[in-house]
């Protein structure tokens, strides 16, 4: 599967209030969804020494399904192709790479 077919196929199942209009709800989830993804990572270093097994990877796996479902929802909400945002983000990295700016802070490196 491809971005634009998990940005179409995803977008059925956006049942939230004013989903088409409403670019603060999914922006809201993403967040919420990062944080349990965090959680789950947390309590990997907590409870198991920082040993990554498979039961903590298939539940790290399902948190970042729910991120990836709201990273598409407020793709969709902002009308932006999933394929754009990923091809630009590759773009911007590997131009970050060429000229030794991969390391550091700030957007415009």
């Amino acid at each position: 599967m491809n971005f634009e077919e998990y940005q179409k196929k995803s977008r059925v199942t956006a049942i939230y209030p004013n989903a088409g209009e409403n670019f603060v709800y999914p922006t809201l989830g993403l967040s919420g969804e990062a944080g349990e993804v965090a959680e789950k990572i947390k309590k990997v270093i907590r409870d198991k020494d920082g040993v990554m097994d498979d039961e903590s990877r298939e539940m790290i796996e399902k948190e970042l399904g729910d991120v990836m479902w709201y990273v598409a929802q407020l793709a969709s909400e902002l009308k932006l192709p999933l394929d754009d945002i990923a091809q630009k983000n590759i773009e911007k990295l590997y131009s970050r790479l060429e000229r030794g700016k991969i390391n550091g802070s700030g957007d415009d490196r």
